[in-house]
């Protein structure tokens, strides 16, 4: 009766941890994303429908020597995302891989629709891919993650 009153315990003491580093991640991502000194006002509207053209933009930078505007760019939209598909699984058990994947791509939809309405950025497919495959990157390591904790578990239950 301790040991679950205590495995209680400690769920809640990691469910308040793991919320309020989520929120902090939310925080920051909402800093960079709109506040950030990066982040310009624009007069003309600016977006691209067509997916891909600018991942293969992306491409040609590296293949030119611009490996910064590539990181940034291609890794940068990634990786952004990466915290929220590890984190939203762990946080909220039934989210599996098709909710942590529409949940990212509709982040992301907002969040670029968001930039388009305020002008400070414009509206890409391509970053809604970029960021999506970083929410299932994200969840694939939570995956991972998980399968590990609960070997340790069973060894140290053992």
């Amino acid at each position: 009766m301790f040991v679950q009153l205590q495995n209680l315990l400690l769920k809640r003491v990691l469910f308040i941890v793991g919320s309020l580093i989520f929120i902090s991640y939310l925080l920051f991502l909402s800093y960079l994303l709109f506040f950030a000194y990066y982040r310009q006002s624009v007069i003309i509207l600016d977006y691209n429908l067509v997916p891909f053209s600018t991942i293969s933009l992306y491409f040609k930078l590296l293949s030119t020597g611009y490996y910064h505007a590539w990181f940034i760019n291609f890794w940068g939209n990634i990786l952004a995302f990466m915290p929220f598909g590890f984190l939203i699984p762990l946080l909220f058990k039934r989210f599996h891989i098709v909710k942590t994947v529409i949940t990212s791509s509709m982040a992301s939809l907002l969040v670029e629709s968001l930039q388009l309405s305020f002008r400070i950025g414009s509206f890409d497919v391509d970053d809604i891919i970029l960021n999506t495959i970083g929410g299932l990157c994200g969840y694939l390591i939570a995956g991972t993650f998980m399968i590990m904790m609960n070997k340790v578990d069973k060894i140290i239950c053992s």
